[in-house]
């Protein structure tokens, strides 16, 4: 639900840290957010080797970013950035996933409208700049985009000697690329045999093309992990997620975690470390079963 119900979230995350929406752009760099994410994980972990990859699809060529252990072959992951795109702390992000043994594609999906990145911290959009910024960007996705990326990113990464075909590819969604993260699965169901959700919008209605209806098409598993104040406003959402993967027999753990809506994502007033960490965590035991 990254919609105007989240900006009084943001304001309140931003007050309750001392920060103005101006000092909080300024602090939102690369070194600050290492500072608070992943760092011990980054440390402990293997060396990784990164870099801007171009990749083609049916559209044009989507620039993304592609980071993985440097020896050996692993499962791949595609990173679907939530609405302010590929940026520093999606790139942190995919590195601390790395580090626990994924080759990760952050990609930019709104490369139909240039290069990433857009903005550089997700209090950005909510500025008037920002949201014009957007605007057309948002404009030029669709569902049926989706789908058509997912199909050239998962045969990317099949193509890369760093990831293992042997195993299955995640494919993880914030915001509103929670539920593109479960179309990623229908459109490459052989493929894709993990999805995690988180603070997603628009993954379980109770119309005929919601995302949790589709995943019947799937083999996958799923993790749909949803922002308390994201169930305050849609608190059945959660209970047709659960009866359509029932009715699917599909696997899914479907929890409301005690952040409010962007807590997984280190540039975000709303990041709450506690439950993002667990959230992590979560995610790893999904992608063990790769």
């Amino acid at each position: 639900m990254c919609d105007e119900n989240t900006q009084a979230d943001i304001e309140r995350g931003e007050a309750a840290r001392g920060l103005s929406r101006r000092d909080f752009g300024l602090v939102g760099t690369a070194a600050a957010v290492m500072a608070t994410y992943g760092s011990e994980a980054l440390a402990a972990g293997p060396a990784l080797t990164e870099g801007t990859v171009m990749i083609p699809t049916q559209d044009g060529t989507c620039d993304a970013f592609f980071v993985r252990p440097a020896k050996g072959k692993h499962p791949g992951v595609i990173l679907w950035p939530d609405i302010a795109g590929l940026r520093e702390a999606k790139k942190v992000m995919a590195r601390r996933l790395a580090a626990q043994g994924y080759a990760v594609l952050a990609v930019n999906h709104y490369y139909r409208g240039g290069k990433a990145p857009f903005l550089k911290t997700i209090s950005e959009w909510m500025t008037p700049e920002g949201k014009a910024r957007l605007a057309p960007l948002i404009a030029g996705v669709s569902p049926e985009t989706n789908m058509r990326d997912a199909k050239a990113f998962v045969a990317w990464l099949d193509k890369q000697k760093s990831v293992d075909s042997k195993r299955g590819i995640g494919a993880q969604g914030y915001c509103m690329t929670g539920s593109w993260a479960i179309r990623t699965a229908v459109a490459a169901p052989a493929r894709v045999l993990a999805v995690g959700s988180f603070h997603g919008g628009g993954v379980a209605t109770d119309k005929p093309d919601s995302p949790s209806k589709m995943i019947g098409q799937t083999k996958a598993r799923y993790l749909i992990a949803i922002a308390k104040n994201d169930d305050a406003r849609d608190p059945a959402a959660k209970d047709i997620f659960k009866a359509d993967a029932a009715a699917a027999g599909r696997p899914a753990e479907v929890e409301v975690y005690q952040g409010d809506h962007g807590w997984t994502v280190p540039d975000s007033p709303t990041y709450n470390q506690a439950e993002a960490d667990r959230a992590f965590a979560r995610l790893l035991a999904l992608y063990a079963k790769l």
